[in-house]
């Protein structure tokens, strides 16, 4: 079982979720004990049975249904957007450019819902317009000169002209090569026509008034089907090929810009991070409500209980205080153990391989740490989420694991730094839901990092992560 948690088109994600597309490929494997025969497996290539697949009837017509669509999109942006720019040196030119752009924005909509039906892509839609007027308000000024400063707008304005030539080439290729296979193919079925009919013996090939050559006898027929067949199997791939670049058009000019993806992303992470620190410091104030704070308070009774006891009962008196004093080094040794959760001084004063050291010695089982960083260290917070990293998989491992042994790595590839984490234990380690590495996930993605579990029923379990190696 693999799980990945990452940013997706940085470093790629694992999908596990079944798309429902037809895989091109038939294993015509059946049942020998209920209906007898040899069990043998007969297998269809996906090149014969893509003509037929949903796959290619969708975007065929994503293809056919693209060109009238484009040829009033064009029309309409073209006459909107040239009025709109020879009626700037007014008043009215301003509107009705703003109209354009916002129609533009409105088909950019529906082009995003067609590729989602027909193609399956999944393009998030851009940011919206934000509109803010002078006094704060959002008037018919304030949403005009928003449209006007939008890139997305103009985005859009530039998807319509581009895409009007490339619908009609691409309708163009996508019925001449679709009518043609699909023509010839069956061609065997209604070549009949022309000695019925048309009084000649089939399909003219070429010729002129003293020279015809007509697609007649058995071996021509056959000849034609058979090249109708070939151009047949390659329509799809050919109708693929256009539709890519559709997507890769749609994409592009479409969806959100990378600004605005990377604005959004630092929110989401900027909240992560809000949210670790917040738990971070309800923790610290528990831990020192219910651990240290308590615990000196109970040593403040007994001292003052002692002290009363000094001269009624100075053997008794002598008891309380070492047990005070044992109470003390309680208290220290929690105070110690929660200034290493905040931050450790060994990790500030000489670096990730002396404190994972120390983290791996307080471990359950025998581990093994290796660290080659050469003489550069990371940047002091990506060093920290590094080592409480590795300390809460410890833990793991200690606690659930039930691995004999385990091993730390730490190096470097160029700026990023990995930290891998391996147990020899019972395996099955999920990082979705609430689980400790789901939030351990989410806390490395607030800087750019990623979390790779692999951990089958069984074991091991391998534990990976990355982190950029500057914050």
């Amino acid at each position: 079982m693999a799980t990945q948690y990452g940013h997706s088109g940085q470093y790629g994600r694992y999908d596990r979720e079944y798309d429902g597309e037809y895989d091109g490929e038939y294993d015509g494997e059946y049942d020998e004990q209920r209906y007898g025969g040899s069990g043998a497996r007969r297998r269809l290539p996906a090149a014969l049975v893509e003509p037929l697949s949903g796959r290619h009837w969708r975007e065929l017509a994503y293809v056919l249904l693209g060109f009238p669509l484009s040829v009033a999109l064009f029309v309409f942006t073209v006459t909107m957007l040239s009025v709109g720019a020879g009626l700037l040196v007014t008043f009215l030119g301003i509107p009705v450019l703003a109209a354009g752009l916002a129609a533009c924005r409105g088909f950019g909509a529906v082009e995003r819902a067609r590729a989602r039906g027909l193609l399956g892509l999944e393009v998030r839609d851009p940011e919206p317009l934000r509109v803010r007027g002078k006094d704060g308000r959002a008037g018919v000024m304030a949403w005009m000169g928003a449209v006007l400063r939008s890139g997305v707008s103009w985005r859009h304005a530039l998807f319509v002209l581009v895409q009007f030539p490339w619908a009609v080439f691409s309708f163009c290729v996508t019925l001449t090569v679709w009518v043609v296979g699909w023509t010839m193919l069956t061609y065997p079925l209604w070549f009949w026509i022309f000695p019925m009919y048309g009084g000649q013996g089939g399909l003219q090939l070429y010729g002129d008034d003293q020279h015809r050559v007509y697609l007649d006898n058995p071996f021509e027929i056959t000849v034609t089907a058979s090249v109708g067949l070939l151009v047949t199997l390659a329509t799809p791939w050919i109708v693929r090929a256009l539709t890519t670049v559709d997507r890769l058009l749609v994409h592009g000019l479409l969806g959100p810009s990378r600004l605005a993806s990377r604005v959004v992303e630092l929110e989401s992470d900027r909240g992560v991070v809000v949210d670790t620190a917040a738990a971070d410091l309800r923790r610290i104030e528990r831990d020192l409500h219910d651990g240290a704070q308590a615990r000196l308070v109970a040593l403040a009774m007994d001292l003052g209980l002692a002290k009363e006891k000094l001269r009624e009962d100075p053997r008794v008196a002598a008891r309380m205080v070492d047990e005070a004093h044992g109470e003390v080094k309680t208290a220290l040794q929690e105070l110690r153990d929660l200034a290493r959760g905040i931050h450790p001084a060994v990790l500030t004063d000489r670096g990730l391989d002396a404190a994972l050291s120390a983290v791996a010695s307080r471990c359950a089982v025998p581990v093994r740490v290796e660290v080659d960083l050469g003489s550069s260290r990371p940047a002091p917070a990506i060093e920290g989420i590094a080592y409480f990293t590795v300390s809460e998989l410890l833990q793991n491992v200690s606690k659930h694991s039930g691995a004999r042994s385990a091993s730390v790595d730490v190096w470097r590839v160029e700026d990023r730094l990995m930290v891998q984490v391996v147990d020899d234990g019972v395996g099955g380690a999920d990082a979705s839901g609430g689980s400790g590495l789901a939030g351990l996930a989410e806390r490395l993605e607030a800087v750019d990092g990623i979390l790779v579990v692999d951990s089958p029923v069984g074991g091991p379990t391998r534990v990976t992560a990355e982190l950029p190696w500057r914050s």
